[in-house]
């Protein structure tokens, strides 16, 4: 008997157009640049000049091509000479590269010239379609969402729900974006979300002993393995009662300084302490190689939303700002 292949998703990640290595890794490829050519902030308008359309055709027909100084400055519009910068810059970055892991180490790290927040996001995305590939659950899809789009989220006593910002905003008074009006996601109806899944337009539970924070702890995992080669287990708590706790790492900014209080023994108030959605234990397998102080002791983690109830993870956190040890940092 033959198993059916999982569903398809994310066609927008770009994934489909990339290079899949035996490493799992993805490399770039002509077709990957060519689809930024298609995006509304490189189309050349009615009013353009020569100049930039003949660079917008010239890459469309080789998007490895070199591409001079002299020639950007030849297009008169400024709005339009910074979007072709930034995506020269981006294109740069690819191409010193080997794989788009690379990639994203090099700019998370400042190894790499900063590039648009918007292309890290689609490394994200692209990067976990790879990493995710086969996945059936939606719920875990749907929670890996969280790691490459920004969510506003609505507390409701323990229950938390999050929902893409953007779509959000574009579909509800920018004044009432506190309250969620998507479609939630459930684990009774999730294969809904195969025929949407480019569309953003889902919400998801997040709380405590939710499905939608397991897929996430599941997705961090896995996120680990792929980017840094550790092997982790992450798991969700209620507080931290760890007299040696030693280590944190905030997922995104506003749990990162709520975190270092906590630590500190400063005050948070109760409204501040509110904000903080999650805490989660991660536990590395012995062979990962940290710091000494910390070998063989849980790294604790916390997720934040802002006053107004943003929530916009960073991912390379989990990557870059564990305890290594000397020379073992990705």
């Amino acid at each position: 008997m033959t198993l059916a292949a999982a569903p398809d998703f994310w066609i927008t990640s770009g994934y489909h157009l990339l290079r899949r290595g035996e490493d799992g890794r993805l490399r770039v490829t002509p077709d990957f640049l060519r689809a930024y050519l298609d995006r509304p902030e490189l189309q050349p308008e009615e009013g353009s000049g020569p100049a930039e359309r003949e660079l917008a055709a010239r890459l469309n027909d080789d998007p490895l091509r070199p591409v001079a100084p002299g020639e950007l400055a030849t297009i008169p519009d400024a709005d339009a000479r910074a979007n072709w910068q930034a995506l020269l810059r981006f294109r740069a970055a690819l191409l010193a590269s080997e794989t788009l892991e690379q990639t994203y180490l090099g700019i998370a790290a400042g190894r790499t010239a900063p590039v648009a927040p918007l292309f890290v996001d689609h490394l994200v995305h692209a990067i976990l379609r790879g990493l995710l590939e086969g996945c059936t659950d939606p719920i875990r899809l749907r929670a890996a969402e969280l790691l490459f789009r920004t969510q506003l989220v609505s507390v409701d006593g323990s229950t938390i729900r999050v929902g893409d910002e953007e779509m959000i905003l574009a579909a509800a008074d920018p004044a009432q974006a506190g309250d969620i009006h998507l479609d939630l996601l459930k684990p009774t109806d999730a294969d809904a979300y195969w025929g949407r899944s480019d569309r953003f337009d889902t919400a998801l539970e997040i709380g405590f002993g939710s499905a939608g924070l397991d897929g996430l702890c599941r997705v961090l995992e896995a996120w680990v393995k792929h980017m840094a080669g550790a092997d982790a287990s992450i798991q969700p708590v209620q507080s931290i009662r760890d007299e040696r706790w030693r280590w944190h790492v905030g997922l995104d900014a506003e749990a990162s300084t709520i975190l270092n209080d906590l630590y500190r023994g400063a005050a948070v108030g109760e409204p501040r302490l509110a904000r903080l959605l999650s805490l989660f234990r991660m536990e590395l397998a012995p062979s990962v190689r940290l710091s000494r102080e910390m070998s063989g002791r849980p790294i604790y983690l916390g997720m934040a939303m802002t006053e107004r109830g943003r929530l916009r993870l960073k991912p390379q956190n989990l990557v870059l700002n564990l305890p290594w040890a000397e020379g073992e940092r990705p």
